[in-house]
């Protein structure tokens, strides 16, 4: 039997294949850490950092001047633009990175002329909406002690002073949108009138705004909320003339997510300012538990989320709406981290964020972050008319990336520290 032995390597060649082997391996990790560097180098929006600040970087990205949010093409003065940069501002304040508040600024120095006039702004269309990107101005005034700054914060507040107002005590949300409050005005305006009052305003004057401000919640409480579900119209004709108003109550026919979020966001963000002596403070949190109860029936139970049309989810043509469910997970997060809310309603947000993060979010190979389904714009009355109608709410444009949506998925961000 003849036995056949395999020829042995000698030891030096073994060594040389050894070293050949492990140099090649090691080529192709360094190659291969090689590429990840580069891909991570190539993202514009880093994946690492939390989700506030890559969709603030995803912002302004698709924004680079913070006066043309919103898909404009020529720098505007309105309350999208505050929107934004009001949860700039509190990224800003965690992180202290610059360049949010250079993005900040840069709205302030384009809008603000040297006199202190706003440009684009129109103080006799006596618009609720306008007030909003006042609270820009209100954090950049003390920073910067620019006169001008202090010149067009004065404009704004003398538009409060000027308001039409109904026979009730209410702003008109807009001069030609007579005889109306829409639950949309409440966030516009109030805030805003709050922080200027508690900046600048002492004594009895301070009171009557205070007071002022307490009234105009009072009143949508009084004549908006629908007592049944606890859920508020979106809008209140208190001369019941409009086509949309009902002729015994002057409410509008639906509850609209996003005004509901807008009354949310209203009353969490004021109680920042009311002063806790102040006898309205108590009436605002109870009004935002009422408001959180009935919010909580109709949130999606699989999803998390909220329907544009928000008590008929079931029905043919609505849809999971990114803004108003961001609204909602801000108000809860922020009702509760404050001791405004009790605890469960933390879970509620939770399961909002979790539904907007797997249902409503996606990411581009470069890091840009994408809010989608977001409804772009609803509105009462107007030319053409809009009639509040269950078909108007769900055939308005859909979009990605609308500011009213990516500026509350910020805040909500924030808040859950995510």
């Amino acid at each position: 039997m003849m036995i056949i032995q395999k020829k042995r390597l000698p030891l030096f060649m073994l060594m040389l294949a050894f070293t050949a082997s492990f140099t090649s391996c090691k080529d192709a990790e360094d190659k291969a850490g090689e590429e990840i560097v580069a891909a991570n180098e190539e993202k514009i929006v880093p994946e690492d950092l939390k989700w506030s600040e890559r969709m603030l970087q995803s912002e302004i990205h698709r924004f680079p001047e913070a006066s043309k949010l919103d898909f404009r093409e020529e720098p505007k003065w309105s309350y999208t633009n505050g929107l934004v940069l009001k949860a700039a501002k509190e990224v800003f304040q965690q992180t202290q990175d610059e360049r949010y508040y250079d993005y900040i600024y840069d709205y302030a120095d384009t809008m603000v002329t040297e006199e202190g006039d706003i440009r684009t702004y129109d103080l006799t269309d006596q618009n609720l909406d306008m007030l909003n990107s006042g609270n820009v101005l209100l954090f950049l005034y003390p920073k910067t002690n620019e006169e001008r700054f202090l010149e067009a914060l004065k404009l704004l507040r003398s538009q409060i002073e000027t308001q039409p107002r109904t026979k009730e005590g209410g702003f008109w949300h807009k001069e030609r949108y007579t005889q109306q409050m829409w639950l949309d005005g409440l966030y516009m305006a109030h805030p805003f009138y709050a922080h200027y009052t508690q900046m600048f305003s002492e004594g009895e004057k301070a009171q009557e705004a205070y007071d002022d401000i307490v009234h105009q919640f009072e009143l949508i409480q009084q004549y908006a909320k629908d007592e049944e579900t606890g859920l508020l119209y979106h809008g209140w004709d208190s001369s019941k003339q409009q086509k949309w108003a009902n002729k015994e109550t002057g409410t509008s026919p639906n509850f609209w997510s996003r005004a509901m979020g807008w009354y949310g966001m209203a009353m969490v963000d004021v109680l920042d300012y009311l002063p806790e002596d102040h006898q309205g403070r108590e009436k605002i949190i109870n009004y935002l538990n009422e408001f959180a109860e009935a919010v909580t029936k109709v949130q999606d139970k699989e999803s998390g989320l909220w329907y544009q049309v928000l008590d008929q989810g079931d029905r043919e043509g609505n849809y999971l709406e990114a803004s108003g469910s961001s609204m909602f997970t801000y108000t809860f997060a922020k009702g509760v981290k404050n001791g405004y809310l009790p605890e469960k309603y933390l879970e509620v947000a939770k399961k909002g964020y979790e539904g907007i993060l797997n249902n409503l979010i996606s990411v581009e190979e470069n890091g840009v972050v994408n809010l989608n389904q977001v409804c772009a714009v609803a509105g009462l009355g107007g030319d053409p008319y809009r009639d509040a109608s269950y078909e108007y709410y769900v055939n308005e444009e859909i979009r990605s990336n609308d500011p009213k949506g990516t500026g509350p998925f910020i805040l909500a961000s924030l808040q859950l520290n995510r």
